[in-house]
């Protein structure tokens, strides 16, 4: 049958199970907009405050759940106020699908109004992206967006339409989804033994858990690769969840706000089995003393992570739950009773720790989780309010910490909950937020409040830019260029004004009051929670230095 373009937009997405699209309307993409409202009762659309609160509401939605998520925009604007939660999910490997329209093809490369070369800027941004200009390739290209989306290493896909060709006509046929196999072609036999040889020989072996164990759903093999190897394990800001955060083996992240044991264990072990982890720089520290006693092994689906920031020994390439299937299947179970004995020795020596009395980041991380009894989906903005929810909030299952961890993203978090929480209306969303990120995207509570969702934002509001003013202090000899945030601006008055409840929290009391309040609302809740302006995030990693040398506030004092 004959479609429009506007059409076969909407009925692509209904092939794909699409159930909601994030966005804001514009001319040239108006054609669309008028097909989806004859198909609001099939699609949801969800109208954000600001395109890039569309683009991180389609990444919540897409890291909570493992599905596609979508956005629109229009034209010109429209389109580039996409690029940063484009970029953000790129960097992090979450599969979204962007579809933008443009000005009509013959005035495409004139400067028309509100014209813009979308797919050009999102290149470097994309696995792919497309500039549909023949209406009869419209379909194709769009079910070809949502598979490479998905496959392999997931990430964002970008299909720009111009209008006359959402106006224009072309046969439509509905073609199922094609299923999306793992990457398996990859992984050879070889490869397995040379993993399984130096596995055996460790007699200090360690784990190290990426954001590709929560890709591929990974968690069960997982579990018993641990088992099998008997080792300790520890995890980066994106493989939160994918081992029991709960479990006695696993002994925190890694990296520069890292556990001193994870850092101390992974620059003692003999053997480092790195699972769908990128080695970023955070991770590293300095990289030619990073893991200096061990031989490294690495399994991850893209071959191009491997040796790109680090030198490994040996490595097999494909999907990671695949991979930890076909291991465990070889393995015959290690003991390492003497080296889990001294890890664990030292993450009794070397505990998380804070002040006992008084309202601080950790204190609230640890509150929210004992209220939530751990079952939240905690979504964060981007600084100290980020590593604290990572060190804090235990995450035993993956999926449940949602955080921009490659571009570090401010203004990430509100749109990701709104995103994750229509994704999981069973499940209680709560963005952690610093008062500096929540300035960057609060218009979203109107959003949040329009949807009537019952997420609860918390403010860490220290009245600076809390990070950037650690480094100063630490760094830069206390000299606080740019980053003191002491005006006027009241963040329950503004959540108020939005239509959202707000409480103001300045001692642990009022704190667990609000919070109780918060967890029983079927509504947007705001706290705003004031912390000291000198707080900080320990331990820590002086840039450029090894991670076995992470201190603390109370190593300063001693020197």
């Amino acid at each position: 049958m004959k479609l429009t373009g506007a059409q076969i937009v909407i009925e692509c997405l209904k092939e794909q199970g699409v159930d909601t699209v994030f966005g804001y309307p514009g001319g040239a993409i108006l054609n669309v907009y008028d097909e989806l409202y004859k198909h609001r009762d099939e699609i949801r659309h969800v109208l954000t405050s600001h395109e890039q609160g569309a683009s991180h509401a389609a990444d919540g939605y897409a890291r909570s759940t493992g599905k596609v998520g979508v956005c629109l925009a229009t034209s010109g604007p429209g389109a580039t106020n996409l690029v940063t939660g484009i970029a953000t999910a790129y960097m992090d490997s979450v599969p979204i699908v962007a579809i933008t329209c443009n000005v009509n093809v013959p005035l495409l490369g004139k400067d028309s109004f509100q014209e813009i070369d979308i797919a050009g800027i999102t290149t470097p941004i994309t696995k792919h992206n497309f500039i549909v200009k023949d209406v009869a390739k419209l379909a194709d290209t769009i079910r070809r967006a949502f598979q490479i989306a998905k496959r392999g290493r997931p990430g964002p896909v970008l299909v720009d339409i111009p209008k006359d060709v959402t106006a224009a006509e072309a046969e439509y046929t509905f073609a199922a989804p094609q299923p999306i196999a793992r990457v398996t072609e990859t992984i050879r036999e070889e490869d397995l033994e040379t993993a399984l040889e130096l596995i055996q020989k460790a007699e200090k072996p360690y784990i190290f858990v990426g954001g590709g164990a929560v890709i591929s759903e990974a968690s069960e093999e997982l579990e018993l690769f641990v088992q099998k190897v008997d080792a300790p394990v520890c995890d980066t800001l994106m493989g939160k969840g994918a081992f029991d955060g709960t479990k006695e083996r696993y002994t925190g992240m890694l990296g520069m706000h890292g556990t001193k044991s994870s850092n101390l264990g992974v620059s003692e072990c003999d053997l480092l089995i790195a699972l769908g982890v990128r080695f970023s720089d955070r991770v590293l520290g300095n990289a030619k003393k990073f893991a200096s006693h061990a031989k490294i092994l690495q399994f991850d689906v893209d071959p191009a992570e491997i040796n790109k920031n680090i030198q490994v020994d040996a490595c097999v390439i494909g999907d990671l739950k695949e991979i930890l299937r076909r291991m465990n299947e070889k393995l015959q179970p290690q003991k390492h009773e003497a080296w889990n004995c001294h890890m664990m020795e030292l993450k009794e020596k070397y505990p998380l720790t804070y002040p006992g009395e008084g309202l601080s980041g950790p204190y609230l991380i640890e509150e929210v989780y004992r209220a939530t009894k751990g079952n939240a989906i905690i979504v964060t903005e981007v600084g100290q309010h980020q590593m604290w929810a990572a060190q804090y909030y235990r995450y035993a299952k993956p999926r449940t910490y949602l955080t921009s961890g490659g571009l570090g993203t401010m203004g990430y978090g509100l749109g990701a909950a709104i995103g994750a929480q229509i994704a999981n209306m069973d499940k209680q969303v709560v963005n952690i937020a610093g008062d500096g990120c929540f300035r960057m995207n609060m218009n979203e509570i109107a959003t949040a409040v329009r949807e009537k969702l019952p997420l609860i934002e918390i403010v860490v509001n220290n009245h600076v830019l809390g990070m950037v003013r650690q480094w100063q202090d630490l760094f830069y000899q206390k000299r606080y260029s740019a980053t003191v945030l002491n005006d006027g601006v009241d963040f329950v008055k503004l959540a108020e004004a939005m239509g959202a409840t707000a409480y103001r929290a300045t001692t642990r009391e009022e704190f667990q009051r609000a919070l109780q309040s918060a967890l029983k609302a079927e509504m947007p809740v705001l706290i705003d929670c004031i912390i000291d302006c000198d707080d900080k995030v320990w331990p820590m990693v002086a840039p450029g230095a090894a991670i076995s040398t992470a201190f603390t506030g109370e190593d300063l004092e001693k020197k």
